[in-house]
């Protein structure tokens, strides 16, 4: 950690033209994770500057599914009420084994609403809530949202940040107190600072479809199934109202995204119950990886969402750690910013958020996505009585549900 620190602890020049002095916090990335860091620190009273490469916010098919953990954290930023008008409320999760017919359905008001306040889930577009959480950042004073600015180059030194950014025709430099990095996967924030993002890629790509399909319920799927096949595995929530439903399967390893797209058709008709006619909105083929970087923090600079740990996405865990990485940063970051705690709480911030995602967010996304594709006979057969088991004993069910909420972690403060 020394050696990043000394790597990277360069004088942010203060000297040129081309320098704005934006001050507060910069926050790359305008997903989830990135507004909901931005937000955190505005209502604190800190200014703070999004920057985003493309010219909007993305609206590909990503994930769509918020549990109680994240619930939570949008009623402590005020943005609950929003969220709630724009998704489909759901209590139910279905466990649905396609060779033999099993099924189990979970309640999670009947198993959580004596435990939480947030016993159901929302559906709904995540670029959906990063409009919301745009909408409820800009009402707020010293805020602002730049898109078409890719970030290209960090300096530090002890007291300051300065980020170097293309836009459009020019290139400016802008000077700021901290920086988040949350700007995905293929963070540009996490290559500036040199940093590795170890582990693997899976072989298998995954196809996001939004489909316009109206038979889902009357063949008994739930608002949200884990649809268990060796060949035809798939997660199914609805996400709109109207009969919009997310049908997310795998692809074999090798296959091109033009011969992913090509297929839709035939896997759909596959999984689809009952007729098979549907209309299809969307579709996004990706790669899926299970990787994480050596630190979260260089100096001011500060690491959080998809730019920090990815995870694939079976059980939405990973857009749930990385809402939790944000609450848990601009909380800290935060106090730290208003004199009230020092600044090594954003060490412990680094090393707690990465031991959740290395000891429980990834090897439990890992295991969902096993058990979704399982093709050993035995093993398959375990699982099923394990979904029997959960579905005919109370605690399995109730400790199943609690799962979400392990993301948080231990705290730092």
């Amino acid at each position: 950690t020394r050696a990043f620190y000394e790597q990277f602890n360069n004088t942010a020049s203060l000297e040129g033209d081309d320098l704005t002095d934006v001050g507060g916090v910069i926050v790359v990335g305008a997903g989830p994770v990135g507004f909901i860091s931005a937000l955190g620190l505005a209502r604190e009273g800190i200014p703070v500057t999004v920057i985003e490469a493309e010219d909007r916010i993305n609206d590909s098919p990503r994930a769509a599914v918020y549990l109680p953990t994240t619930l939570r954290i949008l009623d402590r930023l005020g943005i609950l009420e929003d969220a709630q008008a724009a998704g489909v409320y759901n209590t139910d999760l279905q466990m649905m084994v396609a060779e033999t017919g099993t099924r189990c359905r979970l309640n999670r008001a009947e198993i959580e609403g004596d435990i939480h306040d947030y016993a159901y889930q929302l559906h709904f577009g995540q670029d959906m809530l990063a409009r919301i959480v745009q909408r409820h950042l800009l009402a707020l004073p010293d805020t602002e949202v730049r898109f078409n600015t890719r970030l290209t180059a960090i300096a530090q030194d002890a007291g300051s940040v300065t980020a170097t950014v293309a836009t459009p025709g020019s290139e400016e430099r802008l000077h700021c107190d901290w920086l988040i990095g949350a700007d995905g996967g293929r963070s540009g924030v996490r290559q500036a600072l040199g940093l590795s993002f170890d582990g693997f890629t899976w072989p298998d790509r995954f196809v996001a479809t939004n489909i316009w399909y109206d038979e889902f319920e009357e063949h008994g799927f739930a608002p949200a199934n884990f649809y268990i096949d060796p060949r035809d595995w798939a997660v199914i929530a609805v996400i709109g109202r109207g009969n919009l439903w997310r049908v997310t399967y795998g692809e074999k390893p090798g296959i091109s995204e033009e011969e992913a797209l090509r297929r839709i058709p035939e896997r759909l008709g596959r999984i689809l119950p009952g007729s098979g006619r549907y209309e299809l909105s969307a579709a996004s083929p990706y790669r899926l990886h299970e990787r994480t970087c050596q630190t979260y923090r260089i100096g001011r600079v500060l690491l959080a969402g998809d730019a920090a740990h990815v995870c694939n996405p079976c059980g939405g865990l990973g857009l749930t750690g990385g809402i939790v990485d944000a609450d848990v940063l601009t909380r800290a970051l935060s106090a730290v910013i208003h004199g009230d705690i020092d600044a090594t709480v954003l060490d412990r911030y680094s090393e707690e958020r990465r031991r959740v995602f290395l000891e429980f967010t990834s090897p439990q996304a890992s295991e969902f996505k096993r058990i979704l594709g399982e093709s050993d006979p035995e093993r398959r057969r375990q699982d099923e009585e394990g979904v029997r088991l959960t579905c005919r004993d109370p605690e399995v069910a109730r400790q199943a549900m609690a799962v979400p909420f392990r993301i948080e972690g231990n705290p730092i403060m």
